[in-house]
């Protein structure tokens, strides 16, 4: 069954954002002077959006299924705001490309572990000789990128 073409423009769509939610978020940390109220005012601002959204399709979950959440499933959110303070901090001081491109290789290598040992709900799939050649060609832009 091919994949529906949205699958493929939603990520595509959401990648676009990162950098530009990275710009705003610099610029958000210099006009209120410190990067993590930047980050606490981007988190607020989509902490109020998610629960209008969950809250108008009445789906929240049980007390008993928030109790069964294993500890580091608890997680993703502090990994957000690692990643918006870092945008916020990082990319209006090394620009949006070297940013990006830097998010990518960090992304993409993380990526070949978790699908290699099946990590967090990933299916397994081995690492290869391509990926790696893969990855290595991305590193090799970065250093290109750096470099013009």
């Amino acid at each position: 069954m091919p994949l529906a073409w949205w699958l493929l423009v939603l990520p595509f769509i959401a990648g676009a954002f990162l950098p530009l939610q990275a710009g705003i978020n610099g610029l958000l940390a210099k006009q209120v002077s410190s990067v993590m109220c930047a980050a606490l005012v981007s988190f607020g601002v989509g902490t109020v959006a998610l629960l209008t959204v969950v809250l108008a399709q009445r789906d929240l979950p049980s007390l008993t299924a928030l109790k069964g959440v294993q500890w580091w499933q608890w997680c993703g959110g502090l990994l957000g705001a690692v990643f918006i303070a870092t945008a916020a901090f990082a990319g209006p001081r090394i620009g949006a490309l070297l940013f990006m491109v830097l998010v990518l290789a960090g992304q993409l290598s993380m990526a070949v572990m978790l699908d290699h040992f099946g990590w967090v709900g990933y299916r397994e799939a081995p690492v290869s000789l391509m990926k790696v050649a893969g990855l290595l060609l991305i590193l090799g832009g970065v250093w290109l990128i750096r470099r013009g």
